[in-house]
């Protein structure tokens, strides 16, 4: 199966996953716990993909640790200077009463702070770390389709974490726009829209790193990068409810547990090798059907 096929699958299954939780909020109403118990597995499968793919991957693509250091960091402010901007991590929606706040500051209630949530502030910061997400979708596919993956299903792992969170970012606009009496229509088109944030990140990183001189650099740091956006979306979800919450602590701490390890077991599935080959991103389709026999692969002076 070629890259570019099992990319637009993990696209086409990423946009149904988005959209289906943005229509969780005309379905049911996700309990406190329910929520939280989410992200932290989420959280926890970030965390590893991450610190386990991403970044090492990184590290070998660009042959140097001060680049990977620099591309995590300049991922991990930007996520943060989002979450600032933006409340891109207000999962909890308008009516939640922990809304990642811990009591800083008398003088704001939550129910102030969720009055100042908008919808399209929130929309617009979502679509775009989704975008980044496109981006690691993308760069993950590359990097596995020049070492092997198990069953040739490149970049599964980071597929999943992004798979798993976009429901809850889709959820959060449309219930902070539910809870401001917008219309179902305007709720269903956002949504649409934000749906499809990953898919053009995806492409625009999978036709940038095949066509622009020196992709192996381009692939190196996007994935350096994702891996910031990774650790900081990953930290957002978490910080809050394990660190600075007593209540349900255990049970999110098995989550992040479990969600860290199923990062580990996807690291280590059959037929994924971790050894790098001199493979340019130009020409991994033509190495897609003779990537699980080490023989086959060729170096390729840049």
């Amino acid at each position: 199966m070629s890259t570019a096929l099992i990319l637009v699958i993990y696209c086409l299954l990423v946009t149904l996953a988005s959209v289906g939780g943005g229509r969780l909020s005309s379905l049911l109403r996700l309990t406190h716990l329910r929520t939280q118990l989410l992200m932290s597995g989420v959280g926890g499968l970030m965390l590893g993909i991450a610190l386990l793919h991403l970044l090492p991957h990184g590290r070998e693509v660009l042959g140097s640790s001060a680049k990977m250091g620099m591309g995590a960091l300049a991922g991990l402010i930007v996520m943060f200077l989002m979450i600032r901007l933006f409340h891109t991590h207000d999962h909890g929606g308008p009516e939640s009463n922990h809304g990642h706040i811990h009591n800083c500051d008398d003088s704001h209630t939550p129910k102030d702070h969720a009055k100042g949530i908008s919808w399209l502030g929130l929309f617009f910061g979502l679509a775009l770390h989704t975008l980044v997400d496109g981006v690691a979708l993308a760069s993950s596919v590359l990097i596995d389709a020049q070492h092997g993956a198990w069953l040739g299903l490149a970049g599964l792992g980071t597929f999943l974490a992004v798979a798993l969170h976009k429901p809850l970012d889709a959820f959060a606009i449309t219930s902070v726009m539910n809870k401001q009496r917008w219309s179902r229509s305007a709720q269903n088109a956002a949504n649409l829209a934000f749906s499809l944030a990953c898919p053009i990140g995806a492409a625009a990183f999978y036709f940038g790193a095949m066509q622009v001189s020196g992709g192996d650099q381009f692939l190196g740091w996007g994935l350096a990068v994702s891996a910031g956006f990774f650790i900081g979306i990953a930290m957002a979800d978490l910080l809050p409810e394990v660190a600075f919450h007593d209540h349900d602590r255990g049970k999110l701490t098995l989550a992040l547990l479990l969600g860290v390890a199923v990062a580990v077991g996807i690291e280590n599935l059959p037929g994924h090798n971790h050894d790098h080959h001199r493979t340019s991103t130009r020409q991994i389709d033509t190495h897609d059907h003779s990537s699980h026999d080490g023989d086959e692969h060729h170096d390729h002076e840049h």
